[in-house]
């Protein structure tokens, strides 16, 4: 037992330490998350600035405060304990044999670099297409999803409120499904790191993009618009568009939706949000009841 809390408490240390050197700029500029979120947050921040699709809405649109505390809690706070969490575990599993690390269902040894970051990058969708499609299909996590739909006006801030319950569900199985199938994270996994940030951006910012033929493939600003919708079409009661940053599971598994006539205005929420709190701590504590 003593093993198990020495490694939490090192994986929770080591992790707080690497987060002091990102924001020191002690680390290598391509693997600085902490600078990346924020350059690429601002970056699209200007996007919407220049190409706004709803040009009513406020530069310092509803809530935004709100999703900038997120942001850093979910990226930074909490991974901090997360990993705590994950060295434990994985000092469990070497106590009992299992050397999970080391399982592969798909051999990458002799494969390219370019190749195993695609196929990361596309495993690693799937994966969080299937789990946001679980957060939506079953009551029990839809719960805790409804934080990241109280959202009332789209933002790429947006995109990283989520209740932090969603890290302990989400984060273990992408991880585990990845090393499952190819082994572990291929060494340049901060290029799709940061690539699956700037769609996720993009997909919640105020821009009226579709991409034009290859909106089948990636997901886009309007069509995770209405996956934010309140009202629901006949047939997607559960939901629709849980693409990340592809939309072709959508389209392969029929969860694709948008309408004939787009509505930049369409009202986003779900059924009696407005009894939903509406401030942190309150959202912080949603969802156990």
């Amino acid at each position: 037992m003593l093993e198990l809390w020495n490694a939490f408490k090192n994986g929770i240390v080591n992790t707080f330490n690497w987060e002091v050197k990102q924001i020191l700029f002690d680390v290598p500029w391509n693997q600085n998350y902490f600078y990346g979120l924020i350059v690429i947050s601002l970056f699209v921040m200007l996007l919407e600035v220049l190409f706004p699709w709803r040009k009513e809405q406020k530069f310092f649109r509803k809530d935004f405060w709100l999703d900038t505390s997120y942001m850093f809690l979910n990226f930074f706070v909490f991974y901090i304990f997360l990993n705590g969490f994950f060295e434990m575990f994985n000092l469990g599993f070497s106590k009992l044999g299992i050397e999970w690390r080391e399982w592969s269902l798909i051999p990458v040894e002799n494969q390219s670099k370019w190749w195993v970051i695609l196929s990361y990058f596309i495993l690693n969708d799937f994966v969080q297409w299937l789990t946001h499609w679980c957060l939506h299909r079953f009551d029990f996590l839809w719960r805790f999803h409804k934080v990241h739909h109280s959202v009332k006006e789209m933002g790429f801030a947006a995109h990283l409120r989520y209740h932090w319950a969603e890290n302990v569900f989400y984060k273990p199985l992408k991880s585990l499904a990845i090393i499952l199938l190819i082994g572990a994270d291929p060494g340049q996994a901060f290029l799709v790191h940061f690539g699956t940030i700037i769609i996720g951006h993009l997909n919640h910012a105020n821009l009226n993009w579709t991409y034009g033929p290859l909106k089948y493939l990636f997901n886009n600003p309007v069509m995770h618009l209405y996956h934010h919708a309140k009202v629901l079409p006949k047939g997607r009661l559960k939901g629709a568009n849980f693409g990340i940053s592809l939309s072709i599971w959508d389209y392969i598994f029929n969860t694709n939706y948008i309408p004939d006539e787009v509505d930049s205005n369409e009202e986003l929420g779900f059924e009696k949000d407005e009894e939903f709190p509406q401030r942190f701590f309150g959202q912080f504590l949603s969802g156990w009841k």
